[in-house]
């Protein structure tokens, strides 16, 4: 960090070497401190805030809640079954970090309310949401997909990330503000064949995802979509352990490999500090160069 008196030279310096006036000086004083300095300490970056998770107990939910937690954050995660979001917890508070649970299935408004009074009674306050809940299903035709499926997709992957952003809303701007985080997909942005109702599903959360942000821009708070390519989690195994669909989709990954959960941990990390502070209404593709726009 520069040291106020290694500043006061910097802006003399400007001014005799340059013959400028005070104002444009100031302005690139304060660019070379902002260039000379830590914004961010990222062991701490979080101290403090409270997060609260959905479908947060394994999976890239999980490789984040620990990302935060492991970086200061209060966590507040949960998923359908008791079950794992006991054992998640208890892997968590383990390593010391600071999380507690419940659960919650997000198309239920009761499980919806229960998470955020719990993270209220606990610590007072949520400044973040990461909205990760999803639901996809077996590789078939889109035409094969079922009335049942296709609204539980759209009811998953979209109503209920809209109802949790409006749930949460009235607890931060108790408090001046916040950041969001929804989980989106490179599937809202290129085919993927077979999963037809889970494409289209993504691609309205990223239409979600500017209208909503462009609303909350008053309310200082920040939303934008994290968009994974093929990950190594539970709701993806029909396509990672499906050798044929798996060859015919590592042809169009820069990297020829599917992703972890953990690459994707660090991005949400930053999205949600003060070094995004200028981001919002954006859905950022973590795909390993897989194809990704419209």
């Amino acid at each position: 960090m520069l040291t106020v008196t290694r500043g006061r030279r910097m802006f003399n310096s400007l001014i005799k070497s340059y013959g400028i006036n005070r104002q444009p000086a100031l302005m690139n004083l304060r660019y070379l401190l902002r260039m000379n300095s830590t914004a961010v300490d990222w062991n701490t970056v979080h101290a403090g805030k409270v997060a609260v998770m959905t479908a947060s107990t394994e999976g890239i939910g999980f490789a984040i809640a620990r990302r935060l937690a492991q970086q200061g954050a209060h966590v507040v995660l949960s998923s359908r079954e008791q079950k794992n979001v006991d054992k998640a917890v208890q892997e968590l508070m383990s390593e010391n970090l600071s999380v507690s649970g419940t659960v919650c299935s997000v198309t239920n408004k009761d499980h919806r309310n229960n998470l955020m009074e719990m993270a209220l009674e606990k610590h007072g306050r949520i400044d973040y949401l990461f909205s990760n809940a999803a639901v996809g299903f077996d590789a078939k035709s889109i035409f094969d997909t079922t009335e049942e499926e296709w609204t539980e997709a759209f009811n998953t992957n979209v109503t209920s990330m809209f109802l949790l952003v409006k749930q949460v809303l009235p607890h931060m701007q108790k408090i001046g503000g916040g950041s969001i985080v929804l989980t989106s997909s490179v599937a809202a942005y290129t085919f993927v064949p077979y999963f037809g109702a889970y494409c289209v599903s993504k691609t309205a959360l990223a239409g979600l995802t500017k209208i909503m942000a462009s609303e909350l821009f008053p309310m200082n708070i920040r939303l934008n979509s994290l968009a994974p390519g093929v990950t190594r989690t539970k709701m993806n195994t029909p396509v990672w352990t499906n050798e044929a669909i798996m060859n015919d989709m590592i042809k169009v990954y820069g990297f020829q490999r599917i992703a972890e959960p953990e690459e994707h941990a660090g991005i949400v990390s930053f999205l949600f500090s003060s070094d995004a502070s200028y981001l919002t209404g954006e859905t950022i593709v973590v795909g390993g160069g897989f194809k990704s726009r419209l």
